[in-house]
């Protein structure tokens, strides 16, 4: 019975196959689609184009939630014109600074910074937000 099925299953694929032109069909809801994926993949790659690579300051890196988070607010109390992040990466919290274009324009605020945060402070290579004109 199986051989049978597949014997008029071929049959008919070569019957319908013989023809020298294909006819495609396509459904016009699709070209919309496409219109609406593109203006999604607009919406959710913005942010993303509103960074650069760049340099931030490394001002400490725990283990200690509520110590980063101090260091954190001391830094808004201290140096206003900055913009603090803290990231978080398995069990260990790490306070960076700074949208600084270049390492120069860093320079200043890292001397100011190792004198107050004497260990694990640096000027490291990252994504920075451009600002908003």
């Amino acid at each position: 019975m199986k051989k049978l099925l597949i014997a008029a299953l071929l049959f008919a694929g070569k019957l319908f196959a013989q023809g020298d032109s294909i006819v495609v069909r396509k459904d016009p809801r699709v070209d919309s689609l496409v219109q609406k994926q593109i203006q999604v993949n607009d919406i959710t790659t913005r942010e993303s184009r509103k960074t650069t690579p760049g340099f931030r300051i490394q001002v400490m890196s725990s283990t200690e939630r509520n110590k980063v988070f101090d260091a954190k607010a001391k830094i808004y109390k201290d140096y206003p014109e900055l913009k603090a992040y803290i990231i978080y990466r398995a069990s260990r919290y790490t306070l960076k600074v700074g949208n600084f274009k270049t390492e120069d324009e860093a320079l200043p605020y890292f001397n100011r910074l190792s004198r107050t945060y004497t260990a694990g402070v640096y000027i490291i290579h990252d994504k920075i937000e451009l600002k908003q004109d």
